[in-house]
C-alpha cells in the first residue's frame, strides 16, 4: 500500500513539473510578438518611438507575468501544501517565510536609518542654538559639573546595593581596628557597617578581653575595647615602673611555710603545723579561707607536715607526710569533700587545671581520682612504675577529653592515660635523670642531666616531645649546669622559658631551636620562672624576684626576701611569689619562743602584687602605711623596732 502511494506521488510531481514548463512558455510569447510587431513598422522614424515601444513591451510583459502569476497563485491555493513547498524549493528558497523575513528586516533597517537621521539633525540644531549660551555661562556649568562629581562620590557603595547587609558585614569582619576606622570615613553607609557591634565584639574577644561575654553584654563594644586597651596600657606601664600595691599573705600559727599553689584569684598554702590556708584575693573576707584538716591527721600528735598543695578554680588539694590527701571546695571551704590515704610518703601531687581530677604518687605507685557529674569522687586508675616518681604534671586544655598525666621517674618519662592499660614510655636514657618537667596541650618538655662522656656533646639539654605522636620534636639548650625549672604551659606560642643552675634564664624558639634571650639573673641559680609576650619574671635561690623586659633583655625591677623563691605565678595585673624555706625545723622557730622576730625570719613569706588601675586606692594600702607610732597595734610594723635583716612588708621600697 505504501509503495503505490509513492508511485502516485511521483506521477503527480512529474505532472506539476510539466505544467510549470508550459506556463513559462506562455509568459515568453507576448514578448516575442511585441518585438515582431515593432519590426513590422520600420518606416516610423520618430525619435521617441523606440522608448515608447520599449515601455509598451515592458508593460505588456509585466501584465502577462502578472496574469500568469495570478493564475499560478490561484492554482496553488487549490493545491495541497506539499505542492507549494515543492514550488518554493524549485525557486531556490530554503523556506516559504524567507521573503517575509527579508522584507521585515529591510523595513526595520529603513525605519532605524530614518530615526538616526532625525536625531542627528535635531542634535545639530540644538548645538547651534546652545553654542552662544555656553560661551556666556561657562563658569556656571563648571560649578554644576563639580557638584555632580561630588554627588557621584557620595553615592552608596556598590555592595550596599548589590549585597545584603549580612554579607557586607562578613567582609568587614576580616579588618582590624585601624582598617575599620578608615572605612568609617568613606561614607555614612560604610560608617554604619564599620561601627557594627558584632564586629567590635569579635575584635574584643580576639584580643583576649571578655572571653565569657555575649554580644548583648555591652551596649557599645567599640568603647569597651577602647577602655580595655587603655586599661591594659596602664597596667603595662605599672608593671614596668613598679606602681601598685603589695600584700603579704601571712598565717602566724602555721609555723614554717611548706608549699604554695595559686590559680586565678586563689592562693593556697600549707604549713609545718598541718594547717592549710586559702586566700581569695578578690574577696579577702571570704569564709572559705579556713580549711579544716581530716580527723585522722587532726588527732595525730604531732600533726604531720603538709608536703604538697594544689588548687584550680573549683577544688583545692593537700597531701601530708603520713600519706593522707584532702580535697576541699573553693566555694565552701570547711570540711574536706574527699579524703584518702596512701601507704608511704607522697612524692608528687597534681591537680588538673580544667576539671576536678587529682593524681598522687607515693614511691612508684600512682593513683588517679576523679569526680563524676554528681560530685562523687572515685578512683579511676591505679598503676605502678618501675622507679620512684619524682615529678608529674597534667596536660591542660582537655576538659572534654580523657585526662593525660606526664610523669618523670628517674631517667624515664611516661604518659599516663586512664583509658590505656599501661603508661606509655616517651623517653628513657640510662644514666641521664630528668631534672624538671612541664607540659602544654600538645607538647611536653623536660630537662635532662647528662653525665660522663655525654657532657662533651654540648652539656645538659631540654627535650621536647609531641604528645600526639610520642616522638621527639626538638632538643634545645647546651649548658654545663642542670636545668632546674622549665615553663612551657604559660609561655607564648612556640616559645619555651627555662632556668638553670648556671644562673641564667633562657628563652628558646622551638621552631628554629635557637636561643632568643639569655639573661644572667641569679647568682645562686634560678628556682622558678614564667614569661609572657613581653616580660619575664624569675625567682632565684637567693630570694630575689626579678622582672625583665624580654625584647631589650633589661631588668625592670627586683624585690628581695629571705629563702628561695619556689613559686612564681602572674597574670595580666597580679603577681604571686612565695619564698619557701628549705629548712623546715630551724633553731628558734617554735611558736612558743619569745623572740617573734626570729620566728618570722624563718617562716617564709607569700607576696601578692597588684598592678591594676585601682591598686592605689585606700583599701589596698598596707597596714604599715596607715599606722603611726602612737597606735599600739602598729608596734609589730614599726620599722625602727625591727631587726635590720627582718624583711617585713614595710621594709620594702614603696611600690
Amino acid at each position: 500500500m505504501a509503495a503505490n502511494e509513492l508511485v502516485a506521488f511521483r506521477e503527480r510531481w512529474k505532472q506539476e513539473l510539466k505544467t510549470r514548463k508550459e506556463e513559462t512558455g506562455l509568459v515568453c510569447v507576448p514578448s516575442s510578438s511585441s518585438s515582431s510587431s515593432s519590426r513590422d513598422y520600420p518606416e516610423q522614424k520618430d525619435v521617441k518611438k523606440p522608448c515608447d515601444t520599449q515601455k509598451q513591451d515592458e508593460s505588456s510583459c509585466t501584465e502577462d507575468e502578472g496574469s500568469v502569476s495570478g493564475g499560478r497563485f490561484a492554482v496553488e491555493a487549490d493545491q495541497p501544501q506539499y505542492v507549494s513547498i515543492a514550488r518554493s524549493l524549485l525557486d531556490g528558497r530554503t523556506s516559504p517565510l524567507l521573503d517575509r523575513i527579508q522584507e521585515e528586516r529591510t523595513r526595520r533597517k529603513r525605519q532605524y536609518d530614518n530615526m538616526t537621521n532625525m536625531c542627528s539633525v535635531s542634535l545639530q540644531q540644538q548645538q547651534q542654538q546652545r553654542q552662544p549660551q555656553r560661551k556666556v555661562k561657562k563658569e556656571e556649568e563648571l560649578v554644576d559639573q563639580l557638584i555632580q562629581d561630588l554627588n557621584e562620590v557620595n553615592d552608596i557603595p556598590f555592595f550596599d546595593i548589590e549585597l545584603p547587609y549580612e554579607l557586607a558585614l562578613k567582609i568587614f569582619q576580616y579588618l582590624n581596628c585601624m582598617e575599620l576606622g578608615r572605612c568609617a570615613q568613606v561614607s555614612r553607609a560604610w560608617r554604619v557597617l564599620a561601627e557594627d557591634g558584632v564586629l567590635w565584639f569579635r575584635l574584643c574577644q580576639r584580643e583576649g578581653y571578655h572571653q565569657g561575654a555575649s554580644v548583648s553584654s555591652s551596649p557599645c563594644w567599640k568603647s569597651t575595647l577602647r577602655d580595655c586597651r587603655n586599661s591594659a596600657r596602664t597596667v603595662r606601664s605599672n608593671w614596668k615602673n613598679r606602681v601598685g600595691s603589695v600584700s603579704q599573705l601571712q598565717f602566724e600559727l602555721g609555723k614554717i611555710l611548706c608549699d604554695v599553689s595559686s590559680c586565678d584569684n586563689f592562693v593556697l598554702a600549707g604549713y609545718t603545723s598541718g594547717d592549710v590556708r586559702l586566700w581569695d584575693t578578690l574577696h579577702w573576707d571570704s569564709t572559705s579561707s579556713f580549711l579544716k584538716t581530716n580527723s585522722l591527721s587532726a588527732n595525730t600528735h604531732p600533726r604531720p607536715h603538709v608536703s604538697h598543695v594544689q588548687i584550680n578554680s573549683t577544688v583545692a588539694a593537700a597531701s601530708y607526710e603520713d600519706g593522707c590527701v584532702d580535697l576541699w571546695s573553693t566555694e565552701t571551704g570547711g570540711e574536706p569533700i574527699h579524703h584518702y590515704q596512701i601507704p608511704g610518703r607522697i612524692q608528687a601531687l597534681g591537680l588538673s587545671p580544667d576539671r576536678p581530677v587529682l593524681v598522687s604518687a607515693a614511691g612508684s605507685d600512682v593513683r588517679l581520682d576523679s569526680a563524676n557529674d554528681c560530685g562523687y569522687w572515685r578512683t579511676v586508675c591505679e598503676t605502678q612504675l618501675p622507679k620512684t616518681v619524682e615529678s608529674l604534671t597534667f596536660v591542660p586544655n582537655r576538659a572534654d577529653q580523657s585526662p593525660l598525666v606526664v610523669l618523670a621517674a628517674g631517667e624515664d618519662v611516661y604518659l599516663l592515660n586512664p583509658q590505656e592499660e599501661q603508661p606509655r614510655t616517651l623517653h628513657s636514657v640510662y644514666g641521664h635523670p630528668v631534672t624538671c618537667l612541664d607540659a602544654s596541650n600538645t607538647l611536653t618538655a623536660f630537662g635532662v642531666k647528662r653525665t660522663g662522656w655525654a657532657m662533651h656533646d654540648g652539656g645538659n639539654k631540654i627535650h621536647v616531645y609531641s604528645l600526639e605522636t610520642g616522638k621527639p620534636t626538638v632538643c634545645v639548650g647546651s649548658s654545663p649546669g642542670d636545668f632546674t625549672c622549665v615553663n612551657l604551659r604559660d609561655s607564648p606560642p612556640h616559645l619555651l622559658v627555662c632556668g638553670n643552675k648556671d644562673r641564667r634564664v633562657r628563652v628558646f624558639d622551638l621552631r628554629s631551636s635557637s636561643s632568643l634571650v639569655s639573661l644572667y639573673a641569679h647568682h645562686l641559680g634560678v628556682a622558678s620562672v614564667q614569661a609572657d609576650d613581653w616580660k619575664i619574671v624569675s625567682g632565684g635561690d637567693e630570694g630575689l624576684v626579678c622582672v625583665w623586659e624580654m625584647r631589650m633583655g633589661t631588668k625592670l625591677w627586683e624585690m628581695h626576701n629571705r629563702h628561695p623563691v619556689r613559686h612564681v605565678r602572674f597574670n595580666t595585673s597580679t603577681l604571686v611569689t612565695a619564698n619557701i624555706p628549705d629548712d623546715k625545723s630551724p633553731r628558734g622557730a617554735c611558736i612558743t619562743d619569745d623572740d617573734l622576730t626570729a620566728h618570722r625570719r624563718h617562716r617564709g613569706v607569700i607576696s601578692h602584687y597588684d598592678f591594676s588601675e585601682d591598686a592605689l586606692s585606700q583599701d589596698h594600702i598596707l597596714p604599715i602605711c596607715r599606722s603611726d607610732y602612737i597606735d599600739s597595734s602598729g608596734y609589730n610594723y614599726n620599722i625602727n623596732l625591727a631587726v635590720p635583716y627582718d624583711r617585713l612588708a614595710g621594709s620594702h621600697p614603696p611600690l
